[in-house]
């Protein structure tokens, strides 16, 4: 079966649908949050919008608590899962195309969502109804399981899985080809300061960020009693670091806002920490004690250092490489202090509990207190297992790529499975964008995906 001439006589029909998956703005909200729509209107709208598209082509399908549900085909008591989720990071700033739309330009599809992870879960179901409409006969239940809050913890697959079975086998196209068979831990980690806070502070107020997976591309900072000549210096500042923001006086404060660069925590060093930024140019002026411990530990801890070292957090392995730290959430107000909350991605064999209470110990000396807020352990699949080596046969097939499998920072649903890879659909040399402004996906990467997952399914789940 020529599963790459099928994909391409049916692009049309993915680009229209993809498109009205990104049109739905399934962003967490946590205000608008309802019994009936646990994580907001949007997240339920896109969960509703796959399981019609399952109805309407025939399939099996299940809506768990509107929080999760699932498309299936098949027959068999094992399960091959196929595991999705199109809730998506806010926007953020700075976007040249609408974040949702699913505008076309230069052969790819701009939007949030489009690599992570609306575009490969539509190429997913593209490939389960090409098995379908080709009647190949299935020994195994093809489950395509949905998220609604993959971003935000994993709460919606936690739920799923109280309730439903656990397939036997399974993969997330919501990586990188050839596939990931490591993926590191992944801790959110509160830094709290604990100094004595004074009515005089110069820092009166610093927020930036919203999720501890985003790098921070905004930080705002409300400062008082500081000297005039921090006017000409935070030109310079920007200059130096190639970067924008303002400075507006008010009374005998100061209101100061920078730029920086988002980018996935997974990979902290693709971006550039406003937080960071904002707390470096602020250690030249600020005097008084809290202010000056908050800014100074940003800096000491977070400045040109995403592995951790400064605070003793740093541990690499052969498997899965460095761990990474993201201080994503950065607060400060001259009533409460500050409080830092850090998406920490650790190699598979991370000693944990060792250096957290190393980290513990250290930060004792910089005034603040480390509480580990939440810990998903990591996840490992031997090279030699045979869902790994099928899906390598899958893919080197099609693109004639022998490469090893990778390892991830990154934390997809794959690790909620005794036996899950992440297997693409980001392909090798392909930048990253997801949570980037004008994230995208190419074309005719979404087709040549949706064959491979199509040849995917019939190796896996078929009498072949």
């Amino acid at each position: 079966m020529d599963w790459f001439t099928i994909a391409q006589s049916r692009k049309d029909e993915l680009i229209l649908e993809l498109q009205h998956l990104i049109q739905i703005e399934s962003v967490l909200d946590e205000d608008g949050a309802t019994e009936s729509a646990p994580f907001g209107q949007g997240p339920l709208k896109a969960l509703q919008f796959m399981l019609q598209k399952g109805e309407q082509q025939g399939f099996i399908t299940k809506n768990v608590d509107n929080i999760a549900g699932h498309i299936e085909m098949g027959e068999g008591q094992d399960i091959l899962g196929i595991l999705c989720h199109v809730d998506v990071v806010p926007a953020g700033d700075s976007w040249t195309y609408p974040p949702f739309k699913g505008e076309i330009a230069d052969g790819k599809i701009y939007g949030r969502g489009a690599i992570d992870d609306k575009g490969p879960t539509m190429a997913a179901w593209l490939a389960m109804k090409m098995v379908k409409d080709a009647g190949v006969k299935l020994t195994k239940r093809v489950r395509m399981i949905i998220g609604t809050d993959e971003e935000s913890g994993f709460r919606c697959v936690e739920r799923y899985f109280e309730k439903e079975e656990m397939p036997a086998i399974g993969f997330a196209p919501d990586a990188d080809f050839p596939m990931i068979n490591a993926e590191k831990g992944i801790a959110v980690l509160d830094f709290s300061q604990q100094g004595p806070i004074s009515k005089d502070e110069e820092l009166v107020a610093f927020q930036s960020g919203h999720r501890t997976n985003m790098v921070p591309d905004f930080a705002k900072a409300i400062v008082q009693n500081l000297p005039n000549e921090i006017e000409s210096e935070f030109q310079k500042f920007l200059e130096k670091n190639m970067t924008e923001g303002t400075l507006t006086k008010e009374e005998n404060r100061y209101i100061i806002t920078i730029k920086g660069k988002s980018a996935h925590a997974l990979e902290p060093e693709k971006g550039k920490n406003a937080a960071v930024l904002l707390s470096r140019f602020l250690q030249g002026f600020i005097t008084t004690n809290a202010s000056k411990q908050f800014v100074s530990f940003m800096v000491n801890a977070f400045d040109n250092d995403h592995y951790g070292t400064n605070l003793k957090l740093n541990f690499a392995d052969e498997m899965s490489g460095q761990t990474t730290l993201n201080p994503g959430i950065v607060l400060f107000h001259n009533e409460h202090g500050g409080r830092i909350q850090v998406s920490m991605r650790y190699s598979v064999s991370y000693p944990f509990e060792q250096k957290i209470t190393e980290a513990g110990d250290l930060l004792s000396s910089y005034g603040f207190a480390l509480d580990v807020v939440s810990n998903s352990a990591p996840h490992y699949v031997a090279e030699e297992e045979m869902l790994v080596q099928t899906l390598l046969k899958v893919y080197r097939k099609h693109t004639g790529d022998l490469s090893k499998p990778l390892s991830t920072g990154g934390g997809t649903y794959a690790r909620t499975m005794e036996k899950g890879v992440a297997f693409g659909m980001l392909f090798p040399g392909e930048p990253d964008v997801a949570h980037q402004a004008d994230e995208f996906v190419v074309i005719e990467n979404l087709i040549k995906a949706a064959a491979i997952y199509a040849e995917a399914i019939v190796e896996l789940a078929s009498e072949k």
